[in-house]
């Protein structure tokens, strides 16, 4: 597998370098699906020129980055092309470690399952192969790499890559069974974007897993891991804040990074599904309505985590998901993170309902984000409804691939338990249905 995968890095940093030294790469760096104001190279740019003058970058309203990371900027910012293409390779590196971790996790599984004969003999075909999963690693790689989402990322120089980066060494940390690492590298996700926060849950679940302790509130093992885990990740969070108020030597990063998270002041039109919303809300009503968009990252997370307590891997993908989904400002740079795993899934294809319509629908969203943006902005022949429209559509898209993913887990472990071919009591064929 060393071969083609060589071979596929060097087609992608053939891509890349062609089109960072295009005249493309101005165009790319505008263009409001791959950049927001939270992670927008020109705005970080701007930070960087307040610093060099010794004006706090966060005096205006421009720079929403945090400290640390304008600090690393500020001594590699003649290096920035390098440090953007080398943050793909790094999440490719790790995502191709990742599904080989988990690969050999399944397999221990299987085998375990198989000697204890667990599983109904009519359901072997539903297990997976080591021919089947020996180019799972080739083929994340390849969903991230090349993914246009992730190049235009890469182009327009958006930190939202090295956020990536961040969380695909969280995972990586996480499934190595690094308790300490991975609380460190949550707390710096977290610090980076608040939303990673929803991530405790199944890194929590997987180490319980891990260490064979049950899920249970009256075990001590429990709250005594649980609470380890807590003081790691609190404490390193705290750790990388203070550190952040030594460099600056203020706290007004917090309001200008966490607030504007929050509050989204800005609404400069994204991918999303706040900026319309809020632009059309009266005053008096948007801080309810604030409360309510922000808690649906958040609230799926304690149903998900009962409902995947035994599959927190999978869970993890599923909470990813669903942040880039619902958080405030989204980029195609988020999408491309939890679609670079759809591979690891890839045996849960044959229960998948809506394959065909969700990749009609996110194609051809993806085609007509800038055809409307033009339209809109350019042309004046259509208005910001259009544009919003898509986004709706894409986000409807995007709700719907998670939620069938979710369907197909849910229904091959049912198989898995119960027999690939269920029957009725009466001997006819029965049809299984998610509640």
């Amino acid at each position: 597998m060393a071969a083609p995968l060589t071979l596929l890095l060097i087609v992608a940093v053939t891509i890349r370098a062609v089109l960072f030294r295009s005249s493309l790469a101005e165009l790319i760096s505008e263009r409001v699906e791959v950049v927001s104001p939270l992670n927008a190279w020109k705005r970080v740019v701007e930070g960087l020129a307040l610093l060099d003058l010794g004006v706090s970058p966060y005096s205006g309203d421009v720079f929403h980055e945090t400290p640390l990371m304008i600090y690393l900027f500020h001594f590699t910012v003649d290096y920035a092309e390098i440090v953007f293409m080398v943050s793909p390779y790094f999440v490719d590196c790790l995502s191709c470690l990742l599904a080989s971790l988990d690969r050999a996790k399944i397999f221990r599984k299987q085998k375990y399952a198989l000697e204890s004969d667990r599983y109904p003999a009519d359901c072997l075909e539903l297990l997976r192969s080591p021919k089947e999963m020996f180019y799972i690693p080739l083929k994340v790689a390849m969903f991230y790499l090349l993914n246009p989402f992730t190049i235009l990322s890469c182009v327009a120089k958006s930190t939202c890559g090295l956020n990536n980066a961040i969380i695909a060494l969280f995972i990586f940390c996480t499934l190595k069974g690094s308790a300490l690492l991975s609380g460190i590298l949550l707390a710096l996700a977290t610090y980076q974007s608040i939303y990673p926060l929803t991530l405790f849950a199944p890194a929590l679940l997987f180490f319980l897993q891990r260490l064979y302790i049950p899920v249970n509130l009256r075990r001590s093992s429990f709250w005594c891991f649980t609470l380890q885990y807590a003081f790691i990740y609190v404490g390193s969070l705290v750790v990388i804040t203070g550190l952040s108020f030594f460099l600056l030597g203020s706290w007004d990063f917090i309001p200008s990074v966490y607030g504007f998270i929050f509050s989204v002041p800005d609404l400069t039109p994204n991918i999303g599904l706040f900026w319309y919303f809020f632009a059309e809300m009266f005053e008096h009503f948007r801080l309810f309505f604030i409360c309510v968009f922000q808690i649906n990252v958040f609230f799926y997370t304690i149903p998900l985590s009962i409902k995947l307590k035994e599959h927190p891997v999978f869970l993890i993908f599923m909470q990813i998901a669903i942040i880039s989904i619902f958080k405030s400002y989204p980029t195609v740079g988020d999408v491309a993170l939890y679609m670079a795993f759809l591979p690891a899934w890839s045996h849960l294809y044959r229960f998948l309902r809506n394959i065909f319509l969700v990749s009609c629908v996110l194609l051809a969203c993806s085609a007509l984000f800038p055809v409307l943006w033009h339209l809109w902005i350019y042309a004046g022949s259509a208005n910001s409804n259009f544009y919003y429209a898509i986004t709706l559509l894409f986000n409807f898209g995007q709700i719907l691939l998670v939620s069938d993913y979710f369907y197909a887990y849910l229904r091959r472990e049912h198989h898995l338990t119960h027999g690939l071919y269920l029957k009725k009591k009466d001997g006819t064929e029965a049809t299984l249905v998610l509640k």
